[in-house]
């Protein structure tokens, strides 16, 4: 059974009107149990309103990758800096560059993470649907991780 988003747990709804969020504010680490390490997550849209977007930008330190997890209507990756590696199950292993973008279609599981000698920062999209943006499941193997 998967776990529910951890960081949609409150109840949201996209802002109304016009709304700045200033650089670097509200940086927190995201919850245990989602990746292989802590690393920090800045919240840009949080819903759990079902047809909403969420957003946020992550800081992944090396070698930090998260568990396999899916989103139930997909999800936009869009490198900001560092080197990055992703895995849709079945598939190979992809690096990831600055101003690369990666689209995994809805329920597609996968992971995601920075390569073991470089940070990765990226910012992610994707749609509320039943109340979650994602769904978590178990970690990645090092067999997984290393093929």
């Amino acid at each position: 059974m998967p776990k529910e988003n951890p960081l949609g747990e409150q109840h949201h709804r996209t802002p109304e009107h016009m709304t700045i969020r200033r650089a670097n504010t509200d940086i927190v680490t995201a919850p245990d149990g989602i990746s292989t390490g802590p690393f920090k997550v800045e919240p840009l849209l949080q819903s759990s309103v079902d047809g909403e977007n969420t957003a946020m930008r992550a800081i992944v330190g090396p070698g930090i990758i998260t568990h396999w997890h899916s989103h139930p209507r997909g999800q936009l990756l869009y490198v900001l800096s560092g080197k990055g590696r992703a895995c849709a199950e079945g598939g190979e292993i992809v690096d990831l560059h600055p101003g690369d973008s990666i689209w995994f279609a809805p329920h597609e599981r996968h992971w995601h993470g920075a390569t073991d000698d470089m940070a990765f920062s990226y910012l992610s999209i994707q749609a509320i649907a039943d109340g979650a943006s994602v769904h978590w499941f178990e970690p990645v193997t090092l067999k997984e991780h290393a093929s």
